[in-house]
């Protein structure tokens, strides 16, 4: 166990220095708090992310951390997943592709006692990462160009301990609690081809330090000796973040090089903070004898009500930083997968390996000019492959790929092929050896 636990830490600290890059190329990432993470695990992502009805004891599901309670007793469960992507950006007759990887997760859940299971782990929230230019001319005699070179990077992650319980058959309730961590820095750098013409940098930044709580709840009905049905329903509590945002405007003198900068951080001497929404999720989950589940997610995050940082001029044109609300509109997202597992304990492979697949459609979150921002449609299929040996016959080597789309109407469209893999232990540590 002493092994285990150590190869569990050193995967921690592996997965949270690879955390800390960022896992998107999406000119998109630079609005809001960045490209919001599917946060699924591997078996989830074999079906497009769906999971709030999922309430099985062999994959630790934080989704929905009611699913904890069930959690065997007999088994520790220790999952980690990696990802790398090929993204194309189309805009107009221009194309452009992009390669990124990351370390996506890493969790573990066990049974603590009786009905009650208990997960830990390290999960994304938001990713930003992006860098491109535009350039155009200014209209003068000079024919002077100008260029605005776009960059940033970060992300905010969580470091979650939740809990599941099931008070009474069929019903559970959970709460995953996090720490929520990550900052973020966005420039914008306008430059011009006269040699005589300053430089204005603007520089957003934010670094936050702060708390996430996530309920959960499952009803599972039984409808027949092989059929039943769960229903999954989720809340994420929405707050004030912290982060401190602020934005420096720099003047350089190409000249010269010398610089003058002026910070905005706060509004009425009062420090800004960032937000996040209120979240609501319901799902159902049909499971047919364990070899066939079919199921469907909604999910809503209430942006519209959140504010965000945004330069702008008072009424006497003086340049002003606040919190402003009117950037964000509420987020929908809908879910559908299935998975199917001829028979578990065949002695044919494949009747072994589960076959999942799923498609999901979202709406944006933020504003782009006073447009929506794009919507996303996307479809997966994936394998959970057994994976057998003299030690162990419960672990599963979780495969999967996704098509990610992110279109809207005036704006780059990001087609995103994505690879991924997780692989999750599942060892009896618990049990107890009899001898005779």
């Amino acid at each position: 166990m002493n092994r285990y636990i150590a190869g569990a830490f050193l995967m921690a600290l592996a997965t949270q220095g690879a955390v800390a890059q960022s896992g998107t190329n999406s000119p998109y990432s630079q609005f809001g708090l960045g490209v919001l993470s599917e946060q699924s695990s591997g078996f989830n992502r074999g079906m497009n992310g769906l999971g709030l009805g999922f309430h099985e004891g062999n994959q630790v599901n934080y989704l929905n951390p009611a699913s904890y309670s069930n959690i065997d007793s007999l088994s520790f469960i220790f999952d980690a997943g990696i990802s790398g992507q090929i993204s194309n950006f189309k805009e107009g007759n221009k194309k452009l592709n992009a390669n990124n990887s990351s370390f996506e997760y890493v969790v573990a859940g066990f049974r603590a006692f009786k009905h009650f299971g208990v997960s830990f782990g390290l999960i994304p929230y938001t990713n930003i990462g992006y860098s491109y230019s535009v350039t155009e001319k200014v209209n003068d005699a000079n024919n002077t160009l100008s260029t605005s070179t776009y960059d940033g990077n970060g992300g905010l992650h969580q470091v979650y301990l939740g809990m599941g319980w099931e008070p009474f058959d069929g019903f559970a309730i959970g709460v995953n609690g996090s720490y929520l961590y990550g900052n973020y820095t966005k420039t914008l750098l306008n430059s011009y081809s006269d040699a005589f013409a300053n430089t204005l940098t603007k520089r957003y930044s934010a670094d936050v330090r702060n708390y996430k709580v996530d309920f959960g709840l499952q009803y599972t009905a039984r409808l027949s000796a092989k059929n039943q049905i769960t229903l999954g329903l989720t809340y994420g509590m929405g707050h004030k973040i912290g982060g401190s945002p602020k934005m420096e405007l720099v003047s350089t003198n190409v000249q010269t090089q010398v610089a003058d900068t002026t910070t905005y951080e706060s509004a009425d001497g009062n420090k800004l903070q960032l937000e996040i929404p209120n979240t609501f999720g319901a799902g159902l989950m049909f499971n047919h004898n364990n070899s066939l589940k079919i199921g469907i997610d909604y999910n809503l995050q209430k942006w519209a009500s959140v504010a965000s940082p945004t330069y702008g001029t008072s009424a006497n044109d003086k340049p002003t930083y606040m919190m402003q609300k009117g950037a964000y509109k509420d987020r929908h997202k809908i879910t559908i997968g299935t998975e199917i597992c001829p028979k578990r304990n065949s002695r044919n492979f494949a009747k072994r390996v589960h076959y999942r697949a799923g498609i999901s459609y979202a709406t944006p979150y933020y504003y782009i000019n006073k447009q929506d921002g794009p919507k996303e449609i996307s479809a997966s299929i994936g394998f959970g492959i057994p994976i057998i040996n003299g030690y162990n016959n419960r672990s599963i080597l979780n495969i999967s790929a996704q098509w990610v789309q992110q279109s809207t109407k005036n704006f780059i469209t990001d087609n995103t092929f994505r690879i991924n893999i997780g692989l999750t232990f599942n060892e009896r540590w618990f049990a107890k050896w009899k001898v005779e």
